[in-house]
Parts: structure tokens; C-alpha cells; sequence
């Protein structure tokens, strides 16, 4: 992969965006993770305003310090970076006491929660962003987006921008290392912070990234007779997961009138 060159693209396009958007430059929640940590810094290196934006919620302590001392690397690289940690333990607990169910009889409860997490540092971010004339910068990936939409909808898939979107993870892991990220960024296990327990993507998914990139690379292409053993389970738990996200994956479905209806 050319990594320069992809690094260039991105960088340019993020910066053209924001100045036809008359935007002043981009915000990012910055969670510790390798696709925040490279986007927020291909957000620094088009010389416009970035703020940083850190929202733990009952976070893992490698998590928080792994966003914070990228977000220290951030700050001493680049004169445009600015950062701020904003906790939302306790308006997440208001909302937890105010809607959650005392007697969680609902099996999708404890999913919708985590789901609210997410939700809620959409809000923040686009609180901010509003205050100081920014876009929210996107950090998802080709396979959280567009394979099997491992994403909270209107959560961190509510975004303005996705410079990402068309990198797989292992081609988000090169970035981070032609970028020179610290070492626990381009090392960080992927996980999405949702959940009190430690719950890694690997963990909730049932495969690596890798397995599922190979699936989606022949996506269309291969039906499940052409694999058997290990890529058999892969693509089935795939199959399973793009279907059920195609109301993610799609855009939002519009029911028109007729015009002659009109009259």
C-alpha cells in the first residue's frame, strides 16, 4: 500500500472540505484507539483547527490514558491542536436512572445502553463542534462501515466526514505506523469502549479484522460453497452481520409521492 500517498490524499481532502464548508477545521473524539488516533491526526496535519475531544464514560484506565497521551503527542506536534476532556459519567448515569428499565426484563437492553454511550458523545461532539465552527470527523473503517456496520447508527456513524471509510483495518494499523503514532496507539487492541466489561471487538464480532477483510474482499464475488473450516465460520458470522445492518449500510429509505398526487 502506498501509505504517503493515501496519507497526502486524505489530508488534502479533509482540507478542502472544510474550506468549501466554510468550516473552521474538525473535531474528533479521540478514544485511545488506532483509527482515532490516526484520523485525529490526519485532521492536525491539514494546519486548520482541531479539537481533541476526550469522553470517558466509566472508561478503562488504558483506554483514558491511551487518548490522553496521544492527545499530549498531538498537542506537541501540532500548534493547531487543541484538546478537552469532557466526562459524561454523571449525565450518563441521569439518563441511565431515567430511562433504563428497573427490572430488565428486555434482553436488548444492556445493548441499548451501550448504544447510548456512543449517542451521547455524538451529542457532545456536535455540541462543540457547533460552538467553534467545526465538522465532526468520522473515524470508522471499510469493515465497521460498510461490512458488517459494527457502529452505533447516529452514535459515532453521526458524523459529518469519514476519511477512513474506504481503509480497511489492517490498512488503518500501516497509517498509524507510517505516521509514527506512539506505540500503544499503533498496538491498541480494537474495542469500542461501550461496555463496563472489557468486551473487544474480537470478543463481540467472533473473528479477527483480517478474517473479516478476506471475506470482504470477495464479497459478491463468493457464495459459501467456496470456503470451508475457519472461513466458512467467517463468512457466515459476515453474511449475518451485513444483513442485519443494511439499514445502516443504506442510506435512509424515503417512501415518494407521486407528483400528480399533488394536485
Amino acid at each position: 500500500m502506498q501509505n504517503q500517498k493515501i496519507i497526502d490524499t486524505i489530508v488534502h481532502w479533509l482540507k478542502d472540505y472544510a474550506q468549501k464548508a466554510k468550516a473552521n477545521g474538525y473535531i474528533i473524539g479521540v478514544s485511545g484507539g488506532v483509527d482515532s488516533g490516526v484520523v485525529s491526526t490526519l485532521c492536525a496535519m491539514t494546519g486548520l483547527k482541531v479539537l481533541a475531544l476526550e469522553m470517558p464514560i466509566r472508561q478503562k484506565s488504558d483506554q483514558s490514558s491511551r487518548a490522553q497521551k496521544h492527545i499530549q503527542w498531538l498537542e506537541q506536534k501540532f500548534d493547531n491542536v487543541q484538546s478537552m476532556t469532557i466526562n459524561l459519567d454523571a449525565p450518563f448515569l441521569a439518563l441511565e436512572n431515567t430511562i433504563a428499565i428497573e427490572n430488565n426484563n428486555f434482553p436488548n437492553q444492556n445493548l441499548a445502553l451501550a448504544n447510548t454511550r456512543s449517542r451521547l458523545r455524538m451529542l457532545t461532539l456536535y455540541y462543540f463542534g457547533q460552538i467553534h465552527g467545526l465538522l465532526v470527523c468520522g473515524t470508522g473503517n471499510k469493515v465497521e462501515d460498510f461490512g458488517i456496520g459494527f457502529y452505533t447508527k447516529y452514535g459515532d456513524g453521526g458524523v459529518d466526514v469519514s476519511p477512513i471509510g474506504d481503509l480497511y483495518k489492517t490498512e488503518v494499523y500501516q497509517l498509524a505506523r507510517e505516521l509514527d503514532l506512539i506505540e500503544s496507539i499503533q498496538n491498541a487492541i480494537p474495542t469500542d469502549g461501550l461496555w463496563d466489561a472489557e468486551r473487544t471487538d474480537e470478543m463481540q464480532i467472533g473473528a479477527t479484522y483480517p478474517e473479516l477483510e478476506k471475506i470482504q474482499k470477495d464479497w459478491g464475488k463468493k457464495s459459501e460453497d467456496d470456503y470451508t473450516g475457519r472461513d466458512l465460520e467467517v463468512f457466515k458470522i459476515f453474511k449475518r452481520m451485513n444483513t442485519a445492518a443494511q439499514h445502516k449500510i443504506n442510506p435512509i429509505p424515503v417512501c415518494y409521492i407521486p407528483e400528480e398526487w399533488r394536485d
